[in-house]
């Protein structure tokens, strides 16, 4: 039974990291508007563990080796465990019968994460106060959150015809 939850977990996590990550792309793509950049987020992770949390801005910091392989390992390994917390509080009757609603619900208190742990850490201040504009900031991480609520739905979907 655990087995299943955490591989459900993984899939669905990965799947959905994933889903945020095209829509992130097209965005890009299509707007013009710049993505995280995940190589400073492995930056921050490494200057973490060594004890410093706060940089202002984090690109001055010094690198450190591998920081965006770093970066974008937990990014992935981070939606594996929004996931897992997900599954935990919704139980396995979801996974038989995903619905949207508290997929997208779980998406967007994710973005209490960046809000309260990333951003300050990375020079941003909480809520991203401290960036050229807050509000932006703000929309665009929550959108950046609700896809990856939309993407839980779609992978679970998927997990559920293949599996």
């Amino acid at each position: 039974m655990m087995t299943h939850i955490l591989l459900n977990a993984a899939f669905i996590g990965v799947g959905a990291t994933a889903f945020m990550d095209l829509i992130a792309l097209a965005q890009k793509r299509i707007l013009s508007q710049q993505s995280l950049n995940y190589g400073m987020v492995g930056r921050w992770f490494g200057h973490l563990i060594r004890g410093k949390f706060r940089h202002h801005p984090i690109s001055a910091s010094q690198s450190i080796p591998f920081e965006r392989v770093t970066g974008w390992s937990l990014h992935y390994l981070i939606g594996i465990v929004f996931a897992l917390g997900f599954l935990a509080l919704v139980g396995d009757g979801w996974l038989e019968a995903p619905s949207l609603l508290p997929a997208l619900g779980v998406g967007a208190l994710t973005v209490l994460a960046p809000f309260l742990v990333l951003q300050p850490g990375m020079g941003a201040g909480l809520f991203a106060r401290n960036m050229p504009n807050p509000s932006i900031a703000r929309l665009k991480s929550l959108f950046a959150h609700f896809s990856f609520g939309m993407g839980l739905w779609v992978s679970a979907v998927c997990a559920s015809v293949f599996f």
